[in-house]
């Protein structure tokens, strides 16, 4: 790899274009894959969110009647 050429022929010694793009080449789909996965636990959170504002109300009402 010491003698890799870049896009436009320059002489590039340690490879890093060809290593940066397979870093990003190999990154892409990992991000696009946790996109959906990121919005369940967001979904679970305002869920549970919502149903402990009804028990507090439910026991509030209760207290109260």
């Amino acid at each position: 790899m010491a003698n890799t050429q870049g896009p436009q022929g320059n002489h590039d010694p340690a490879g890093s274009t060809q290593m940066f793009r397979a870093f990003v080449d190999e990154g892409a789909p990992q991000s696009r894959q946790q996109a959906p996965a990121s919005s369940g636990p967001r979904i679970g959170l305002i869920v549970g969110v919502v149903v402990a504002v009804v028990v507090v109300a439910a026991v509030a009402w209760l207290a109260f009647k």
